[in-house]
């Protein structure tokens, strides 16, 4: 990544749209210091990175609205939730649909969700957009 220095009596602020970014100067600031800018859509984090940087324990309350959208999945305790996020996002359907089968991966239902509204149980979760994978903890 590369440093760019502010000049004198400068920082920048980055002013992102929908397709392009540009910077503008900001005289509010006492002192300039050096920033770090990263090009928009040059993310160079691995696959696990990236699905390491969206998972986290969360309770039933994150994960409901999910539920009721349907991109809400369990995931086997024997499975890594980043196993089945990585064929996910590399588009691997053979694999995904063997879970899918075996019911190694199952789509939460309202049965699922009824159980565990009260319960206070936390979740391990990992998003993979637009789906949402979880299990117990």
């Amino acid at each position: 990544m590369q440093q760019l220095a502010s000049p004198p009596g400068f920082n920048h602020r980055l002013v992102a749209g929908r397709h392009s970014a540009r910077f503008t100067p900001v005289t509010d600031s006492p002192a300039p210091a050096p920033l770090k800018y990263v090009m928009l859509g040059n993310d160079t984090a691995s696959t696990a990175e990236k699905l390491a940087a969206y998972t986290g324990h969360v309770p039933w309350s994150y994960l409901a609205p999910h539920a009721l959208t349907g991109s809400l999945y369990f995931v086997d305790p024997t499975l890594k939730l980043e196993d089945i996020g990585a064929a996910i996002s590399a588009n691997q359907t053979d694999r995904v649909q063997a879970w899918l089968k075996n019911g190694d991966l199952v789509q939460i239902e309202a049965l699922h969700a009824t159980q565990w509204k009260n319960s206070g149980t936390e979740f391990e979760a990992l998003v993979v957009s637009p789906f949402v994978l979880c299990r117990p903890v």
